[in-house]
This record gives C-alpha cells, structure tokens and sequence, in this order.
C-alpha cells in the first residue's frame, strides 16, 4: 500500500517525509485555504519535497474550462496529479486530459458506479470518501470491497486512494481489501506510529538499562 499525506501543510510534509514512508500528497481547496504561503508557490514547494503524485484540485465546473484549469496545474510540475470531481462535465474533461497524459486524480467518489466511469474515462486514481459515508450511516469500506472487486474483475489499472479518512483502523481495513493507497491526515499518521503498549515498553527497557552495570 502507497500512503500520501492529505495535507497542504508544509510543515507536515517535510515532517512525514523525513520517516522514510510517503509516496504521495493529496490537497484540495479547504486545506489550501488554511495555508499563507501564494497557491503556486505553495504547490511548486509540495511538489518538490515529495517525489511522487502530488494532487491539486480543479474548481472550475464546466469541461472546457476544468481543461484549461488542469493544463495550468500540470505545468506547475512533472508529479501533479489534477483533482477532478465526479461529474459530467468532469468525465468530458477527465477522458480529454488523459488523452493528453495528464495524471487525473477523480475526486468526491460515493459510489462504485461513479468509480468505474472514472477509471473507463482514463483516470489514474479514484478517490473514495469513506469517512464521508460513515458519517450518514453507511459503509464506507463496503464501498472500497466493491470498487477493489470490480476493478479486479476486469483487470483495471486505476489505483484506489481511500479517502476521508478518519482514525488507524480506517488504514488496517484498506490493506486487507487490498487498496491501492490511503491518503491520510498528519493526526491520522502519527497515530499509526503509536501504540501505549509500545510505550510502556520503551519506558521499561530504559529503567532497566538505567540498572545495568556498564
């Protein structure tokens, strides 16, 4: 499983980067808003501390404006991958983008259906919000087992990031379905690292290290 950092926080970037374990970032325009660094700069600066696909959200609504939108982000740098959301307009532009090798990341996904029209349209990613439909009471992850089985039944290429997601379990879930990548909030990583027992742990060995004869 890949693990990109759903941020737009320089900080958190550099951070989990130095860990040794992110492929990816994903943004979109909430978490941009939060920044005060200028957009471009902002995503120039992501896209160079992280090697692999950077994701920058188109917000422009009709095909031919999120085509020449996306044409603009992917000249920032060579690992941009463009947001799209799920949308007609958003199919008529993602099937033209991808004709043109632009990396398409097909974002706002609740359904399988929705999915499947992304990845025929080209798409390089889907993006599923489990968390999303957690929230209204239904299953999030019943929605990864579909897409992951559909795409598995016809040898679809598209790769599944889980989305929205909300805590550790959310992660262990996605790897056993067998999802391609999970995009993750900072709070979320940092605690996939930690475990009280782990803890407890350290705290012992160094007492008793404290005890040793040296």
């Amino acid at each position: 499983m890949k693990f990109f950092l759903d941020t737009a926080n320089l900080d958190e970037i550099r951070d989990v980067a130095s860990w040794g374990i992110l492929d990816g970032v994903t943004t979109n325009p909430s978490l941009c808003a939060k920044e005060s660094v200028r957009f471009e700069d902002l995503v120039k600066e992501i896209s160079r501390i992280v090697p692999g696909p950077v994701s920058v959200e188109c917000v422009s609504e009709k095909s031919p404006d999120i085509i020449s939108e996306a044409r603009k982000l992917a000249k920032l740098a060579k690992n941009i991958a463009v947001k799209i959301p799920i949308t007609i307009e958003g199919l008529k532009a993602i099937y033209a983008l991808c004709q043109e090798g632009i990396m398409v990341n097909t974002t706002l996904i609740f359904s399988a259906s929705q999915a499947l029209l992304a990845a025929k349209a080209g798409a390089k990613f889907v993006s599923p919000f489990i968390g999303r439909l957690d929230d209204i009471s239904e299953e999030g992850m019943a929605l990864i087992e579909e897409i992951a089985t559909i795409f598995d039944n016809y040898r679809i290429t598209t790769e599944i990031i889980v989305a929205s997601i909300r805590h550790p379990r959310h992660v262990v879930e996605a790897a056993l379905i067998g999802a391609d990548i999970c995009t993750i909030p900072y709070s979320v990583m940092d605690k996939l690292v930690r475990h009280p027992l782990t803890d407890i742990g350290i705290e012992k060995f160094l007492k008793d290290w404290g005890k040793v004869k040296k």
